[in-house]
């Protein structure tokens, strides 16, 4: 099986989705999971999504 269209969401996006966290500051990481914090939503990355879910 060909997996040609994997990705395909992301290289529409901005940097490839690619860009600093807002909760962990680190630079150059997909950020592509939303999630709503103090209020607001925002796209963080998986390790953070984790993070907030395994504290839940």
């Amino acid at each position: 099986m060909s997996k040609a269209h994997r990705g395909k969401g992301l290289i529409a996006t901005a940097s490839h989705g690619r860009g600093t966290c807002p909760v962990c500051k680190r630079e150059g990481v997909k950020v592509v999971y939303e999630q709503e914090i103090d209020g607001k939503k925002a796209k963080i990355c998986k390790t953070c999504k984790a993070t907030i879910a395994n504290k839940k």
